[in-house]
């Protein structure tokens, strides 16, 4: 390949048309004061997107454009280079050219002496192709996700180990101890899945191996393998770092520890059991620096959201929110306090754990170990003259029958309930032994709800539905000939996994007159035929059909999240 040109991007751009000698002026005097790149400044003053401004920067150095969210890194290639040179140089090894010259994505092509570098440093020519900075950065971070480092240090505590019985010495707190390889393991354990956004981490031993991986948008994915000698030191580390006792290792214990990784405050919820092959950890890792969604975020369908904010305003009365763990449940109820904390409402809650701080809010934490469980906090709350209470779960008839009195006597009580559907919650109460009645005097609303995985919106492509998720769905193929859905073909934006970020379905049930009756006479079925009259009642697969004819999730994620509720209707889409 020919060596590179230097080309004057200012005066190229005026010859060509896009931008006026007006502009650029205006734009080299920006640079002189700024020290920022002139096309920077350019695309940062709206005068040419970056898109059009990479485009024409590679036909002028006649070289390729490369779009890394649509371009498969081979993460082999791309680790020729070590991360500190491919940041120092904006640049990641792409592919092997048929003339043998290796192609580099750079930021910046026109840097001779950088394209310079790294030949000396690749031992072979260097063909540039040009691409965005940020999804260049963007392509770094996923690249080096520490995989390596983190299995380095993984042998270096096994060596270790070896040399100390237990690893104890690995995890003494003493001067130092930071620099310990079990500490910087957890650290760039942490690092790494606060920057891919897991929600949870699994610490796994096995018969041979310790085998870690993250829960991200609610699937998990395996992150690193190590020798399973190392188990015991990462996880009595885990447990030094919640307050835990390190030398009991038959029964199961709780704690919590705070983080700040990345200018992100993380409350870590830990958790340890016992097994065959060792101790277990599982953390769920909460940001709090996220802050609070609203209702608008939660991407319930219109109709749904205003039946629902109709419900939290209500005087008096109970709304559950229900659905499996790790559906959301939490995150809609603190959506709902968030819209009605007002300076003239005593707000209450009882919460096992308290998972975010809320103004105004009153937030009591569960602490059975000294006997402070919902029902007697319950029983104390309501002599505090609350106006609202959020109760974090109803788990047992004394706390059903609390919340019941509660909303009887003219409060608010938020709650949630482990049940599959809206319908089944009046049962589930019932179930519990709070008179059917009662039940229907003071339940107001339910919300079912599921979270299902956004398709991808960079790797985004149409896609014929097949038979078998239409069969799941009880889809009639006639009924959807002619809507188009879409999948995710997988990308470096999205780990190649086709989603990005998680989106609610929800099942709302109003207690009306007619779901009154039916509830008070403990009949099912009476309680789904009311529904059918109910203006903003969809069933969940409704809901999540809807939101896959709208693009922004798949049929296939859609019949994952609700294959276990066979008891739905015949689908219907008109």
């Amino acid at each position: 390949m020919a060596k590179l040109k230097k080309i004057r991007l200012g005066d190229l751009l005026v010859q060509h048309g896009k931008i006026s000698q007006e502009q650029l002026e205006a734009a080299l005097q920006t640079q002189k004061d700024s020290g920022k790149k002139l096309g920077q400044i350019l695309v940062d003053q709206g005068l040419i997107d970056e898109t059009s401004l990479l485009r024409f920067v590679a036909e002028q150095l006649d070289i390729d454009y490369v779009d890394l969210s649509q371009f498969q890194v081979d993460p082999e290639i791309a680790r020729f280079l070590s991360e500190s040179q491919a940041r120092r140089f904006r640049a990641i090894p792409l592919r092997y050219k048929d003339d043998g010259s290796l192609q580099v994505a750079m930021s910046d092509p026109t840097n001779v002496m950088a394209v310079d570098r790294l030949e000396r440093i690749l031992g072979r020519e260097v063909e540039p192709a040009v691409v965005s900075e940020s999804s260049l950065l963007r392509s770094l971070d996923r690249l080096y996700t520490h995989s390596q480092e983190m299995s380095s240090l993984a042998e270096e505590i096994g060596e270790e180990m070896g040399e100390q019985r237990e690893g104890q010495g690995l995890l003494e707190e003493r001067p130092g101890s930071e620099d310990a390889p079990v500490v910087r393991l957890l650290n760039t354990l942490f690092t790494q899945a606060v920057r891919e956004g897991a929600s949870d981490i699994h610490v796994e031993p096995d018969a041979e191996i310790l085998r870690i991986r993250f829960r991200i948008d609610g699937v998990l994915q395996e992150r690193m393998k190590a020798e399973g000698r190392v188990a015991n030191a990462v996880c009595s580390r885990l447990k030094l770092m919640g307050g835990l006792d390190i030398a009991e290792r038959r029964l199961p214990q709780d704690g919590r520890f705070h983080l700040t990784i990345e200018g992100h405050h993380i409350d870590v919820r830990l958790s340890t059991m016992p097994t065959n092959h060792g101790e277990t950890a599982v953390m769920r890792l909460l940001d709090q620096s996220e802050g609070l969604l609203g209702l608008p975020e939660l991407g319930m369908e219109e109709k749904v959201r205003d039946a629902f904010q109709h419900l939290i305003h209500s005087p008096h009365g109970i709304i559950l929110v229900t659905g499996p763990t790790g559906s959301g449940k939490t995150t809609t109820l603190y959506a709902a306090l968030k819209e009605i904390n007002s300076l003239d409402h005593k707000i209450l809650t009882v919460e096992d754990p308290v998972e975010y701080q809320l103004p105004l809010v009153n937030q009591i934490q569960v602490r059975p170990q000294i006997d402070l469980t919902f029902g007697r906090i319950l029983r104390s709350v309501l002599r505090h003259d609350p106006d609202i209470i959020m109760v974090g779960e109803i788990r047992d008839l004394e706390t059903a029958s609390i919340a019941v009195r509660a909303a009887l006597t003219g409060h608010r009580v938020f709650s949630t309930l482990h049940t599959n559907d809206a319908a089944g919650t009046a049962m589930r109460l019932i179930d519990m032994g709070v008179e059917p009645f009662l039940v229907a005097s003071s339940l107001r609303g339910v919300v079912a709800q599921r979270l299902v995985r956004r398709i991808c919106q960079t790797c985004r492509a149409p896609e014929e539905p097949s038979q078998p998720v239409l069969e799941g769905l009880r889809i009639d193929p006639d009924k959807v000939a002619g809507i188009t859905f879409y999948r995710g073909r997988g990308c470096s934006e999205c780990n190649n996994t086709g989603y990005r970020g998680r989106v609610g379905i929800y099942e709302l049930m109003e207690v009306d007159s007619a779901v009154r009756d039916a509830v008070a006479n403990n009949d099912r079925r009476g309680i789904e035929q009311a529904l059918q009259q109910q203006p903003a009642y969809r069933t969940l697969r409704r809901s999540g059909f809807e939101k896959a004819r709208a693009g922004i999730t798949s049929l296939e994620e859609v019949l994952r999240v609700t294959a276990e509720d066979e008891e739905f209707r015949e689908f219907v889409t008109a």
